[in-house]
C-alpha cells in the first residue's frame, strides 16, 4: 500500500508543476493583453476628445435643430434617429393582427429621449440595439434624441436649457401634426429637466417617462442610501462653487463621475478590471464600448451647477413647489397634464426608488387628489437592477422599456389615479403582457422607512446657504484672482480619471511596444484549463479583495451616516438653523380646476357617444387590475361601432376624460342618466351588450361586474 502511494507522489507533483506552469503562462499572456486593452481605452479616449466627443449612439441620426443658433444659445441639439428596426408585430392568432393595417395607417406618436448631463456625454440610452431607442423604433415610433456638447456656452442658464428643450418639443409637434403629442423620456438627471419642461409647457407632452429620475432628493432608507449624505458632509453647495472657480467658470464633469465611482470602490478599483482580465475573449468589446461613454467628461458652467446643487440636490425645492426656473414663477409638478410613468429600481444606489417615487405623496395630498386633478401616474419598480442598468441593460430594454413604450396609448386611457405596472407572463421567452393595478400612497410608503430623517436635510439646506455666502464673500475673490484659463486646463488634465486613461495611450512612448507584443501573444494564446486549481485560487483571491473593499465601503458609509446625523441632528446646530415644520401638500383647489369642476355637472350632456364611453370607463374603473386585453377590446369597439368610429382620437380622449370626471364625482347619478344620453331603445340594448362584453373579456363574470351591469341596465331604462 505504501509503495503504491509513493509511486503516485512524483506523478502528482509533476501534474501540479504542469498546472502551475500553464497558469503562469496564461496569467502573463492575460496581463499583456489586458495592458493592451488599457492602451486601446486610452487611444479611444483621445480619439473621442479629438472628434468632439460625439454621442455614443449606435444609431444614425440627422440634425433637426441646433440650439447654438438660438437667441439664447446653449450646447444642446435635437436630432432624429434615422435607423429603422423590424417592427414588433402582433402574434398571428392575436386580434391585433387583423387590425394591423388599420393601426399602421394612424400616425404613431413621436418619442423624444433625453440622456442625463451629469458628468457623462449623451447616447447611453441608445448605445445598444436593444435599448430605449431600439424598442421605440421596433414599435414604429418616430424617435428623436436631445443631445448636448462638451462645453456649455458662456452665460447659459438652466432656464435657457429648459427653453431650448421646449423649442425642440415644439418642432417635433410641428413635424407630426396628425399624431398625438410626443412622449418625453428623461433618464436620470434628465428626468427632472423633462419634468420642468412638461410643467412649463404641458401642451407639448403627451406622456412623461421618468427613468431612474430623482425628484425627491432627501429621500432614502437609513443604512442603505449613503450618497444623499455627501452634500451635507462637505458643507453644501460652496464646494461646487469653489471647483467651478478653479475651473475658471467651468465645472468639470469628471468630479461628478468620481463621486459615482466612489460609491462602489470594489467595482471601481477591482471588479470591473478583473472581470476583463479574467474574461478577455468575451469582455474586451463590451468594456471598451462602455468606457468610451464612461470616460467622456462633459462640463457645466458655474451658474448651472450652482442652480442644480442648491435648488435640487441640497434644497429639494422641486417636490416642495418652491423651485423658480424664471424669476417670480414657481414650478409645480401638478402643472403636468400628461400621464406620468415612473421607472425605479430597488437596486439603484444613485437614484433610490424612494427618490424616484416619494414626490408623488409630497405633491398630491391623496390618491383622490390625483384623480381630482385628472392625472394618471403609473410606476414600475424593478427588484434589483442597478442605476445604469435602467438605461443600458438589454434585458430591461426588452422587458420594461418595451412594455412602457408599447402601452402609451393604454396609459392615456386609464382612469385618473395611481397605478403600478405589473408585467405578467413568460419573461424568459419574451411572451408577456402588462397589467395596471390601482395603488395607494401606503404602497409607495412601503418602500421607505419613514420621513423622520429628512428634517436633517432641511438643516443642511440652511447651513449650505450660509457656507456659500461666506465663500462668495471671503474666499471667492482670492480663488478667482489666482485662477487662469491655463491653470484650469492643467487641473482638468491632471484629474485622476483622465490620467489613468491617457497615460496608457500611445502618446506614452512606453506603451508603443505593447501593441506588437500583444499581437504576438494573441497569436500564441494558450489559456489554462477551466479546472486549473491555480485559476480557481485566483478567483478566490479576487473574491477576497472584492469582499474586503465591500467591508470598507459598508464601514465608511455607516460612519458617514452617523457623522451626518451627529452634526445635523444636534440641538446646538438646530438652534442656529431650526428646521421648518413639515408642510402637507395642498389640495387641488376649485379655482385651479374650474373647468374640471364644471364638467362634473354635465351628467345629462353628450349624447350617444358620451353614453357609450361612460359605460366603457365605468367598467374600466371597476376592476382591481386593468389589463391589455380590456384596452384592446375597448379599442376594437371604438374602431368598429357606427357612432364611436366617427370620432377622431383627440375627440375620443376628450370625451373619455370628461366622462371619467363625471363618474368619479357621482357614479350612481352618472349611470342613472344613461337613458337621457342614449335615447333609442335598440341603441340602449346594444350599449348593455357592450357593457357585458367588456366585463366578460377575461372570461370571468364576478359579483361586482354583475352589480355594475345591473346599474347600467337600470340607468338605460331596460
Amino acid at each position: 500500500m505504501e509503495q503504491k502511494t509513493d509511486s503516485k507522489t512524483p506523478a502528482m507533483w509533476a501534474d501540479w508543476q504542469k498546472q502551475l506552469a500553464d497558469y503562469w503562462v496564461d496569467s502573463l499572456q492575460r496581463s499583456v493583453i489586458f495592458t493592451d486593452i488599457l492602451r486601446k481605452r486610452g487611444n479611444n479616449y483621445i480619439s473621442h476628445i479629438r472628434g468632439g466627443q460625439p454621442p455614443v449612439l449606435t444609431y444614425n441620426y440627422e440634425m433637426i435643430l441646433n440650439a447654438k443658433h438660438f437667441e439664447r444659445p446653449v450646447n444642446y441639439a435635437l436630432v432624429r434617429i434615422s435607423d429603422r428596426r423590424r417592427r414588433i408585430e402582433p402574434a398571428p392568432e392575436s386580434p391585433d393582427r387583423r387590425r394591423s393595417a388599420e393601426v399602421q395607417r394612424r400616425p404613431k406618436r413621436p418619442i423624444v429621449i433625453v440622456d442625463p448631463r451629469a458628468g457623462h456625454g449623451p447616447g447611453i440610452g441608445g448605445s445598444k440595439r436593444d435599448s430605449e431607442i431600439g424598442m421605440a423604433l421596433a414599435h414604429g415610433h418616430p424617435v428623436y434624441f436631445i443631445l448636448f456638447y462638451t462645453d456649455p456656452f458662456p452665460g447659459q442658464t438652466m432656464a435657457d436649457v429648459i427653453t431650448a428643450m421646449e423649442k425642440f418639443l415644439e418642432k417635433v409637434v410641428e413635424l407630426h401634426p396628425d399624431a398625438d403629442a410626443p412622449a418625453l423620456m428623461g433618464n436620470c438627471q434628465a428626468g427632472w429637466a423633462a419634468a420642468l419642461a412638461s410643467a412649463e409647457r404641458p401642451d407639448l407632452v403627451g406622456c412623461l417617462v421618468l427613468n431612474g429620475a430623482p425628484l425627491s432628493y432627501w429621500s432614502g432608507v437609513a443604512g442603505v442610501n449613503p450618497m444623499r449624505y455627501r452634500g451635507g458632509l462637505v458643507g453644501g453647495v460652496w464646494v461646487n462653487s469653489f471647483l467651478s472657480d478653479l475651473g475658471n467658470g467651468v465645472f468639470d464633469g469628471a468630479n461628478l463621475v468620481a463621486n459615482f465611482e466612489l460609491l462602489n470602490p470594489a467595482n471601481t478599483f477591482w471588479t470591473k478590471q478583473y472581470n476583463v482580465y479574467a474574461n478577455l475573449d468575451t469582455e474586451e468589446e463590451r468594456y471598451l464600448s462602455f468606457e468610451k461613454w464612461w470616460g467622456g467628461f462633459f462640463m457645466l458652467n458655474t451658474d448651472e451647477i450652482h442652480y442644480i446643487v442648491r435648488n435640487l440636490f441640497v434644497g429639494n425645492k422641486l417636490e416642495k413647489g418652491q423651485l423658480e426656473l424664471r424669476e417670480g414663477r414657481k414650478i409645480s409638478l401638478k402643472s403636468i397634464e400628461s400621464p406620468i410613468v415612473v421607472f425605479a429600481s430597488l437596486g439603484d444606489n444613485i437614484t433610490p426608488a424612494q427618490q424616484a417615487l416619494n414626490w408623488i405623496p409630497r405633491v398630491y395630498s391623496s390618491v383622490e387628489d390625483i384623480r381630482r386633478h385628472g392625472q394618471v401616474i403609473v410606476y414600475i419598480v424593478h427588484k434589483d437592477i442597478g442605476h445604469l442598468g435602467i438605461f443600458v441593460a438589454g434585458s430591461v430594454a426588452k422587458k420594461e422599456h418595451k412594455e412602457i413604450i408599447g402601452n402609451f396609448d393604454m396609459i392615456e386611457f386609464l382612469s385618473p389615479g395611481l397605478y403600478e405596472m405589473v408585467i405578467e407572463g413568460d419573461v424568459k421567452n419574451e411572451n408577456f403582457t402588462s397589467a395596471f393595478e390601482p395603488r395607494t400612497f401606503a404602497d409607495i410608503a412601503a418602500y421607505d422607512d419613514g420621513a423622520q430623517d429628512e428634517t436633517d436635510f432641511s438643516v443642511v439646506d440652511k447651513v449650505s446657504e450660509a457656507n456659500d455666502n461666506v465663500y462668495q464673500l471671503m474666499a471667492r475673490p482670492w480663488t478667482k484672482l489666482w485662477t487662469t484659463q491655463l491653470s484650469a486646463e492643467i487641473l482638468r488634465w491632471l484629474h485622476p480619471l483622465r490620467t489613468q486613461r491617457y497615460l496608457f495611450a500611445d502618446i506614452n512612448p512606453l506603451m508603443r511596444p505593447v501593441k506588437n507584443i500583444a499581437s504576438i501573444v494573441r497569436t500564441h494564446r494558450t489559456p489554462a484549463a477551466p479546472d486549473n486549481p491555480f485559476t480557481a485560487l485566483e478567483r478566490d483571491c479576487s473574491a477576497f479583495v472584492e469582499n474586503t473593499l465591500d467591508i470598507y465601503r459598508d464601514w465608511r458609509d455607516r460612519n458617514q451616516e452617523h457623522l451626518f446625523q451627529l452634526i445635523y441632528g444636534s440641538d446646538w446646530l438646530r438652534g442656529f438653523f431650526p428646521p421648518p415644520e413639515p408642510a402637507s401638500p395642498a389640495e387641488t383647489s376649485d379655482a385651479e380646476h374650474a373647468d374640471y369642476d364644471r364638467r362634473l355637472l354635465a351628467v345629462a350632456e353628450g349624447g350617444h357617444a358620451a353614453g357609450l364611453i361612460r359605460i366603457y370607463m365605468a367598467v374600466a374603473r371597476l376592476g382591481q387590475q386593468v389589463k391589455r386585453k380590456h384596452f384592446e377590446i375597448g379599442g376594437e369597439i371604438a374602431r368598429t361601432h357606427r357612432v364611436l368610429k366617427k370620432l377622431r382620437p383627440a375627440q375620443f380622449k376628450k370625451i373619455m376624460h370628461e366622462q371619467t370626471a363625471i363618474l368619479q364625482a357621482d357614479e350612481d347619478k352618472a349611470l342613472g342618466a344613461l337613458s337621457v344620453l342614449i335615447r333609442d331603445k335598440n341603441d340602449r340594448e346594444e350599449a348593455l351588450g357592450v357593457a357585458r362584453r367588456l366585463c366578460l373579456v377575461d372570461g370571468v363574470y364576478n359579483d361586482a361586474e354583475k352589480v355594475l351591469v345591473e346599474k347600467i341596465r337600470k340607468g338605460l331604462g331596460l
